[in-house]
């Protein structure tokens, strides 16, 4: 039997399946399933600063509701420090002293001065390592690229300043030179990249004519641009990818770990598949291994990575146009045209 073993941001894990931030993995009782399925790691339901802002409101109205109607009321309902990310923290440390398998933090804030307060609150939950979210949509006219990605380095040199355990970052794919931000990122302190964030979209309900924003999992064919990026950023710079967005399968998982990745999240796949699914991908991971005659992942982790492939160009121009091309002669002969 193949040794599955791999490692994230110098943390080892005993094969490279992780589940991603989502309410799987935030009650104790979900968790333990999926650790005794077999996956090497979770990452608990991310923290996100506009949930803090709008409890800490929503409590400070309730504790306020009935406080200035005379002098012994206030002594009942006391101003009371934000209950919600505590509630969440809490929760996160329960899960952190039940379970063996590593467990990783979400992070989404505002403000530079709330990554750094609760990245310390994360740590001090016992986690084993923090992914800083960075999904937004700029809607600033005058805040251009640079100013986006300065402020992202920022973050992390912040972070990395206040805490001990490893940070990794959680990317979107709408930066000009996606390589070139990770380089500078790595830079600044993360060890690991995720690639690439689930990113949900508003739909338009055309009867009603307002915004709608219905449930969205990722699709069976959507890890075609993490497989691409995860084989030219591997070997290029000094950490770890876990590779993220449609992976439903082994076969997805093993792609990935041939283009670079050292792990892979997934979590739609789960939510159609059940937790089951988990150990049924580790299984097909490893007979596909044995068939191949490979004992450990290091033995084909970057096989096909754009630094280790035997042609230059495969990921780069001349690749869309020979696809290109030879899609167009395919959908000829399919319509004949």
């Amino acid at each position: 039997m193949a040794n599955l073993n791999t490692s994230f941001m110098g943390i080892n894990l005993r094969n490279p399946l992780i589940i991603g931030a989502s309410t799987l993995t935030y009650e104790l009782e979900d968790a333990k399933k999926i650790e005794d399925a077999g996956a090497a790691a979770i990452v608990f339901k991310s923290l996100f600063e506009e949930q803090i802002l709008l409890e800490k409101l929503q409590l400070q109205e309730f504790s306020d509701e009935y406080s200035d109607r005379n002098a012994e009321m206030i002594t009942i309902f006391p101003k009371f420090e934000h209950a919600g990310a505590k509630a969440h923290l809490n929760k996160l440390e329960n899960l952190k002293k039940n379970l063996k398998i590593p467990i990783f933090a979400s992070l989404n804030a505002l403000s530079l001065e709330a990554w750094v307060k609760y990245a310390k609150k994360i740590e001090e939950a016992g986690v084993d390592g923090i992914e800083l979210n960075f999904y937004s949509v700029p809607t600033d006219i005058n805040a251009n690229s640079q100013q986006i990605e300065k402020n992202h380095l920022e973050i992390i040199k912040a972070v990395k300043n206040e805490i001990s355990i490893p940070i990794s970052v959680k990317l979107s794919f709408f930066y000009s030179n996606i390589l070139n931000v990770v380089n500078e990122m790595t830079n600044a302190g993360a060890k690991g990249f995720i690639l690439f964030n689930r990113l949900f979209q508003p739909e338009i309900d055309i009867k009603k004519q307002e915004y709608t924003y219905p449930v969205q999992v990722s699709g069976e064919n959507e890890s075609k641009i993490p497989l691409r990026w995860t084989g030219i950023i591997s070997g290029n710079v000094n950490a770890d990818i876990c590779s993220s967005n449609g992976i439903y399968n082994a076969s997805d998982a093993i792609k990935m770990i041939l283009s670079g990745a050292s792990c892979f999240q997934a979590v739609s796949t789960f939510y159609k598949n059940g937790i089951k699914h988990i150990s049924k991908i580790i299984s097909e991971i490893n007979s596909w291994m044995d068939e191949n005659n490979y004992n450990d992942i290091s033995q084909f982790k970057g096989k096909l990575s754009k630094k280790n492939v035997g042609d230059p160009f495969f990921y780069e121009r001349s690749q869309y146009i020979n696809i290109l091309l030879n899609n167009e002669i395919i959908i000829k002969k399919y319509f004949m045209i």
